[in-house]
């Protein structure tokens, strides 16, 4: 029987089912002089690279829309539930 192989790239999409260890794990999302996305140390695809800036960028950006999806949906003060009442319509 043919061994398959546990790294490669399939379709241009990376991808690594090699036995992790934490060290290899950990060094994978801190890669210096590389670009914002690196391949994944185990699984299919691409992370963000912690030692990039723009992986910053785009963290803070998730955040903020997170923050502002969960705050909107609390419901603020002072803002009037008109949807939830019935609306009557008059038809000539």
């Amino acid at each position: 029987m043919v061994d398959k192989p546990s790294s490669g790239e399939l379709f241009g999409i990376p991808y690594n089912f090699e036995q992790p260890n934490l060290r290899r794990l950990l060094s994978g999302y801190w890669q210096p002089g590389e670009g914002m996305l690196v391949k994944k140390e185990f699984g299919i695809g691409y992370t963000l690279n912690l030692a990039n800036w723009r992986s910053w960028v785009v963290i803070a950006v998730v955040a903020g829309l997170l923050y502002q999806q969960k705050r909107g949906s609390d419901g603020e003060e002072g803002v009037e539930d008109s949807e939830d009442e019935p609306v009557e319509v008059i038809v000539d």
